[in-house]
């Protein structure tokens, strides 16, 4: 795996920032607004010259309709801004929600789903 500088990841974080704006259709102002920033922050942001402040990530996932390992993982950037459709996304979502549950709820959903998919929960393959 390639070493990655703080310069290049910025840039890259940029890229999909700006490409996946413009895949829903967002403007650079509407962007900004949306996270009460100014476009003129925006634009460098979306350059790489200016690294997006950390409290800023979490909103900005959710402005773009990302999850936060989405937008910041350098590794899922070929599936980013290509519109993706279908059940994936949704069920990553509720994948994220169902980790936010206390385990005995999320133990309660693995046996559903692991009879749904007719297994029989035990470990392994």
């Amino acid at each position: 795996m390639a070493v990655v500088t703080d310069k290049t990841y910025y840039r890259e974080l940029g890229r999909r920032i700006a490409e996946r704006r413009k895949a829903l259709g967002i403007t650079q102002v509407q962007l900004a607004e949306q996270l009460g920033i100014a476009q003129q922050t925006m634009a460098p942001y979306e350059g790489g010259t200016l690294r997006v402040a950390v409290a800023l990530l979490p909103p900005l996932a959710r402005s773009l309709d990302l999850s936060f390992e989405e937008l910041v993982d350098s590794e899922d950037k070929p599936t980013l801004g290509r519109g993706k459709r279908g059940p994936a996304p949704k069920i990553k979502q509720q994948l994220e929600q169902i980790e936010a549950l206390p385990k005995a709820k999320q133990r309660a959903i693995a046996q559903v789903l692991d009879s749904m998919l007719g297994q029989d929960g035990a470990d392994g393959p």
